[in-house]
C-alpha cells in the first residue's frame, strides 16, 4: 500500500503596473471555490509587505492527484483571463511534496 503524501503549491504572481488591486480582488475570488475543491487542505492569498505588486497564492492538497485535479479545473481559467487582460506581468509556480 502506498501512502499518499500532502503536497503544496506556491505561486508568486506579479501584477502589471497599476493593476495590483484588481489582481488581488480576482485572486481572492479563488478562495471559496478552491477551499471547497475535493482534497484541498488549505488555500491562502497574501500580498507582499515589501512589494505591493507581488502576491502569493498557496495551497496544500491531500495528495498529488488532488492538486493535479485542481490545476486542471475550470476554477483556474481565471489565470488565462488575467494574462490576456495584462493584469499579470509574471507568474512563478512551485510545487512541493
Amino acid at each position: 500500500m502506498t501512502l499518499k503524501q500532502p503536497v503544496t503549491h506556491l505561486a508568486f504572481i506579479r501584477a502589471s503596473s497599476g493593476r495590483s488591486a484588481e489582481l488581488g480582488a480576482r485572486l481572492r475570488d479563488l478562495l471559496e471555490p478552491s477551499l471547497s475543491t475535493p482534497g484541498c487542505l488549505s488555500f491562502t492569498v497574501q500580498r507582499s509587505q515589501a512589494d505591493a505588486d507581488l502576491w502569493l497564492l498557496s495551497g496544500s492538497w491531500q495528495d498529488q492527484q488532488a492538486m493535479r485535479g485542481y490545476f486542471a479545473s475550470p476554477t483556474l481559467e481565471v489565470f488565462g483571463e488575467l494574462v490576456q487582460a495584462q493584469v499579470v506581468s509574471s507568474l512563478d509556480l512551485h510545487t512541493f511534496d
